[in-house]
């Protein structure tokens, strides 16, 4: 979810700049900018992104009157923000095609929460599942199955394979990893990561003191290998 792209459209560089910002630290990978209704359909028409977090009160063409273009060719989900918080405001936003609305100010997890479930309503995920030749990970039930028996992850667990799979066939850093399931503070992690890797190896590995699917790349980090994996 965290690879969708993300325009946020507002007159006001500081929130831009802000919620950007917001995203950033939430994992989101593709976050695009737009100070302008005129702007907002140009980077439409050129990137074509997931989801549009649009501003109501901009100068020039407003934001009801840039949904109301953008809904003549695309039916890409659009929050809308406005700090002010009248009926009207919203009903011409919905009848209009906003797919939610959101007042200023907010708190950033109200936003993300917001965004995340217009995503998971608009882009519904497959099922998830990883066979290896021992194992196979559920990432929507957070378990292992081996033979007929069921292996819970741990939330640490699930966030570290998550991370690998995401990046499966390549080196992740431990620095990366640490920041996977700790945030931005993750100095003096990586003695806890080394002990989460190896109750997950414990779980997914047919010998798990000889790793041949998540092995480590010493002094830098770790791979999952995805020879025997189906993706």
């Amino acid at each position: 979810m965290n690879d969708k792209i993300i325009l946020v459209v507002d007159d006001e560089t500081e929130l831009l700049e802000m919620v950007k910002s917001i995203f950033m630290r939430a994992g989101f990978t593709q976050v695009l900018t737009a100070s302008s209704g005129e702007a907002a359909l140009k980077v439409c028409k050129e990137r074509q992104p997931d989801l549009v977090i649009l501003d109501v009160m901009m100068p020039g063409m407003d934001g009801f009157a840039t949904l109301k273009e953008l809904r003549k060719t695309s039916k890409i989900p659009v929050l809308m923000l406005t700090a002010r918080g009248e009926a009207e405001d919203k009903f011409a936003g919905f009848e209009n095609g906003a797919d939610d609305y959101l007042l200023k100010p907010f708190l950033p997890k109200e936003l993300l929460f917001r965004v995340k479930a217009i995503l998971k309503r608009a882009y519904p995920r497959k099922e998830r599942k990883v066979s290896f030749d021992t194992a196979t990970v559920d990432l929507d039930k957070a378990i292992v199955q081996r033979d007929s028996e069921s292996i819970s992850l741990t939330a640490k667990e699930f966030q570290l394979f998550e991370k690998l799979y995401e990046n499966a066939g390549r080196i992740v850093t431990t620095g990366a990893l640490c920041q996977a399931i700790c945030g931005d503070f993750w100095q003096g992690y990586e003695s806890t990561l080394a002990t989460h890797i190896r109750h997950l190896r414990e779980k997914i590995e047919e010998n798990p003191s000889k790793p041949i699917t998540l092995v480590t790349i010493k002094g830098i980090g770790y791979r999952l290998n995805i020879k025997g994996a189906q993706r």
